[in-house]
């Protein structure tokens, strides 16, 4: 294998994730960030981000002396054969991503970067951005690749070691080349292919799973309705190789850092093309419809009436990361869902294992966040999962109804073992469950 020296530009989840991981395959990566303090704590081995792996892999890169952080884009490049680009590309006006951090970037570097380097999109861009990268950098001696990234928060660094797919698209052959050698050791199977076509793979995949996570919300809301249970369907399906296990739990709908906004982005990129894509419209539209069913849920359960006033009620909210496995609150449906409860009048506590009563970020605005289950749970009238942490199966459900002013749950992940809760005393409301 080549030992290549690398560049990469952002140390947030992505940035961080590659670099440490990149090094731990024998490279020399150099890790740039604008934030001083972040890098300074990177310096001496301190991860920031709830990502298992990562705080190991960085430690022994540092280690290793294959890994550094410097201050700043140009102070990386120096030397650099590759450059990987992971910076923010957050949803713009209009739901077109904002490539604004890109660009500066790229006008940092652009007579900086030395000749026959590789500069390489990991960030979710849309299609067009290498060449519109080759085009900022007026460099007819440095190519642009597009390397789209799939890692899942809370899994990132295997993901990372243990791909399914390495995607690289360029029209240079030999850059595509010198990018999928840098994988070489993880003998994933390698996809080289146009620019275009590696930056659309990233949006498609997106938002596939995005429609598929609408699609079992739905058929759980007809499970209610016609008495079926969704696990005994999902079951069934899921054994069928066409449409597979995963992202077949119901729950209160999907979000995070990337669906929301690359959904929003494929959109734009079918506009822009005259081609309505009104399957990734009714994907979004189905999701945001789940959220307030959540609550019609809460309504229900609590009132026992649709449409029943949750005006000053109490409720205990368990998780509010989007997802399990990180502190991750981006587009979370847990606050998503929270949001539209206390529009409903209602009072929240909450408790989230990877977060902490200190937690001062705005998403957590109009909730009262305690670092104690059984705290979140005094005198609430109802209990409602909205994070799948596996913790929450764990919890001693009888000290929990004897806390509650009524033992009534809202499972929104279907999380929860039914039989133990009733024996507990409380009632229980799934999603798709008789």
């Amino acid at each position: 294998m080549f030992v290549r020296r690398i560049a990469v530009v952002g140390t947030g989840y992505v940035g961080l994730t590659t670099g440490a991981c990149l090094a731990s395959l024998g490279h020399h990566v150099v890790c740039a960030d604008v934030d001083a303090e972040k890098i300074k704590r990177l310096s001496n081995g301190e991860v920031d981000i709830l990502e298992p792996g990562l705080a190991d892999l960085v430690a022994g890169g540092l280690a290793a002396g294959r890994l550094s952080f410097v201050l700043g884009a140009a102070a990386a490049v120096e030397g650099s054969e590759v450059m990987f680009l992971c910076v923010p590309t957050p949803m713009g006006v209009g739901g077109v991503a904002d490539l604004s951090v890109v660009e500066s970037v790229l006008e940092e570097v652009a007579t900086l970067l030395p000749a026959g380097a590789v500069v390489v999109n990991k960030s979710t861009v849309p299609v067009g951005t290498a060449q519109r990268t080759a085009e900022l950098l007026e460099r007819d001696d440095i190519a642009v690749v597009s390397n789209p990234e799939f890692l899942r928060e809370g899994s990132a660094v295997h993901d990372f070691l243990h791909p399914d797919r390495i995607v690289v698209g360029c029209d240079t052959q030999d850059a595509a080349e010198k990018v999928a050698a840098l994988y070489a050791r993880l003998g994933a199977p390698t996809v080289l292919t146009d620019a275009a076509s590696a930056e659309l793979v990233k949006y498609a995949a997106n938002c596939f799973l995005a429609m598929k996570l609408s699609y079992v919300n739905a058929v759980a809301e007809l499970c209610d309705r016609l008495g079926a249970d969704i696990s005994d369907v999902t079951e069934g399906m899921g054994y069928d190789k066409r449409i597979g296990q995963a992202f077949l739990q119901p729950g209160p709908g999907w979000g995070g850092s990337c669906l929301p906004k690359d959904t929003s982005a494929m959109l734009q990129l079918a506009d822009a093309a005259d081609f309505e894509f009104r399957l990734i419209r009714a994907t979004i539209d189905t999701n945001n419809r789940q959220r307030q069913r959540m609550v019609e849920k809460v309504r229900l359960a609590v009132t026992g009436k649709r449409g029943g006033s949750l005006s000053k009620v109490r409720l205990g909210i368990l998780g509010l990361t989007f997802k399990a496995g990180t502190d991750d609150l981006r587009d979370s449906p847990a606050l998503a869902v929270s949001a539209l409860l206390r529009q409903a009048g209602a009072k929240l506590t909450g408790y989230d294992p990877a977060l902490r009563s200190s937690d001062t970020r705005a998403d957590l605005d109009g909730i009262t966040v305690v670092d104690d289950p059984y705290r979140a749970a005094e005198g609430v009238e109802a209990l409602v999962v909205l994070t799948e942490w596996p913790e929450f199966r764990g919890l001693d459900w009888g000290k929990l109804a004897g806390v509650v002013s009524r033992p009534v749950v809202v499972d929104t992940r279907n999380l929860l073992d039914p039989d133990v809760l009733r024996r507990a005393g409380f009632e229980w409301n799934g999603l798709g469950r008789p």
